[in-house]
């Protein structure tokens, strides 16, 4: 048994876990932790911050929390411009690590709340140049940190042809694992999920009736996301993450977040599908941020036999709750008066 000397290093492996013959999950306790520690430990190494930096970004949850356990591993101080989708629990965790957190007014969409939030950085960083800005949107240096965690993945998969669906956000986790993994077999594929409402690929135009599940999607662009790392995508609904989350806990025990219910749909679907290939999702957080939206509601979830996409040959006709689309490596540019990508074709 390994002994660690900070739990950041402790808990920033995901568990593999085996769910049937060719499905399996990469559970995070928290999944960004590995990434902003490889991050952080780059910015020392190479001098661009000093000892006594004060590292500050933009959170709707789980980054807030991995930086403020860099920030504490290493001595440096922290500051968070957070969503009011901070629940009381992480933001007691993050004010006693040490970390100052300050939370924008509650907006109508996300994208007010996205721009809001980097707007107030621009201040900061306007009144005090010294501040380093940690860019997990945009700063390349966040895909570094999975490149151990595809090493893991191979040693305890094997070499059998992998998939990988995992939600979007930043595009650093789904990214950075399928670059190291293509590394070793080119052929891996990658999905990516998003919600209905999120720009990154395309899906302005669609309002969720339930709610936009902000950690895997975005209103304003990510210069981290590269579209042409992806396969597919799928584009799943609230109600539909919901009922994914449920059901991977009751079908397995597996206690993870609304992102991750999501994923385990997409997951799950592509599996049967394609039983000669290993399909692997990545959990990103666990469930507890999730009791009252999501588990409280268990007696709402649909069955998730009974669920499957809607396969789809381009962005127009992206409907609610599960679409469908091959991407198929697609360069594109989001564009709000765009709808259209590349040139994906179908094959979900």
């Amino acid at each position: 048994m390994s002994v660690h000397a900070h739990i950041a290093d402790a808990i920033k492996a995901p568990d593999l876990i085996r769910l049937e013959r060719n499905l399996y999950v990469a559970r995070f306790e928290t999944m960004k932790v590995y990434s902003t520690l490889a991050a952080v430990q780059g910015l020392l190494d190479s001098g661009r911050i000093g000892a006594d930096a004060t590292l500050i970004d933009s959170s709707s949850g789980i980054y807030a929390y991995a930086l403020a356990l860099a920030c504490h591993k290493f001595g440096l101080k922290c500051h968070i411009v957070g969503s009011k989708t901070v629940d009381r629990t992480l933001m007691l965790q993050l004010r006693i690590l040490g970390a100052t957190v300050e939370q924008v007014e509650p907006q109508p969409t996300l994208k007010l709340d996205q721009s809001l939030r980097v707007a107030r950085i621009r201040e900061l960083l306007a009144a005090d140049p010294s501040l380093h800005w940690m860019q997990q949107y945009h700063d390349d240096i966040h895909y570094d940190g999975y490149a151990p965690v595809a090493a893991q993945i191979v040693a305890g998969l094997g070499p059998a042809t992998l998939s990988v669906v995992g939600g979007v956000g930043s595009g650093c986790s789904t990214g950075g694992l399928a670059r190291a993994l293509r590394a070793a077999e080119p052929q891996t594929q990658l999905i990516g999920v998003q919600p209905f409402g999120s720009m990154t690929f395309g899906c302005q135009h669609i309002e969720d009736p339930g709610i936009i599940i902000a950690g895997i999607g975005s209103s304003i662009p990510f210069r981290n996301v590269r579209h042409a790392l992806y396969d597919q995508v799928h584009w799943v609904s609230f109600d539909y993450g919901l009922s994914g989350a449920v059901a991977l806990l009751r079908e397995h025990a597996v206690f993870a977040g609304l992102s991750s219910g999501c994923c385990y749909l997409v997951a799950r679907h592509l599996a049967r599908r394609e039983p000669q290939r290993n399909v692997l999702f990545l959990a990103a957080d666990t469930g507890h941020r999730y009791v009252e939206g999501v588990f409280a509601e268990h007696e709402r979830a649909l069955e998730p036999d009974a669920l499957a996409p809607t396969a789809i040959e381009s962005l127009e006709q992206l409907r609610l709750p599960w679409s469908a689309m091959a991407w198929n490596r697609a360069e594109y540019e989001p564009v709000a008066s765009s709808p259209a990508p590349a040139e994906p074709a179908l094959a979900v």
